[in-house]
């Protein structure tokens, strides 16, 4: 039986590597890890308000609005009021940002499919189980 502890090394090992995927690839598009993550769940969920999106990345809402300044000067999200409430304003995806956005979402499938290629149908979901289980448990 697989102890806790070589579990625990399995899954710090697999994020290390996983990060420094990651950080490569970003850095080759001139965008800092937040800033392609907040692309990534406005693509995903379209648009959201800024306290939304903040939950979503784990941030406080000053920390996004910097993240998000940024974003907008290169031309990868617009902000636009909220259609009921006046105090919220809503972040989504220009043109630009949704580009990024698919181009990285592509990078992310072509890992996944090299990840998982050697895995049967069954091994995948099962794979799949055990990370909603995980993420659900953050």
């Amino acid at each position: 039986m697989m102890e806790l502890e070589e579990l625990n090394h399995a899954i710090v090992e697999f994020y290390e590597k996983l990060s420094s995927w990651e950080h490569d690839v970003v850095r080759e598009k001139g965008l800092t890890l937040p800033q392609i993550h907040a692309l990534e769940i406005l693509g995903i969920h379209e648009s959201m308000r800024m306290k939304e999106l903040a939950n979503w990345m784990g941030t406080t809402t000053g920390t996004l609005t910097v993240l998000i300044d940024r974003l907008e000067k290169k031309d990868y999200v617009r902000r636009c009021p909220h259609k009921t409430d006046r105090r919220s304003i809503i972040i989504e995806l220009t043109d630009t940002g949704r580009q990024m956005f698919l181009e990285h979402d592509k990078l992310h499938m072509q890992l996944t499919e090299t990840m998982v290629s050697d895995l049967t149908q069954e091994e995948r979901e099962c794979l799949h189980r055990c990370l909603n289980t995980m993420n659900k448990a953050f």
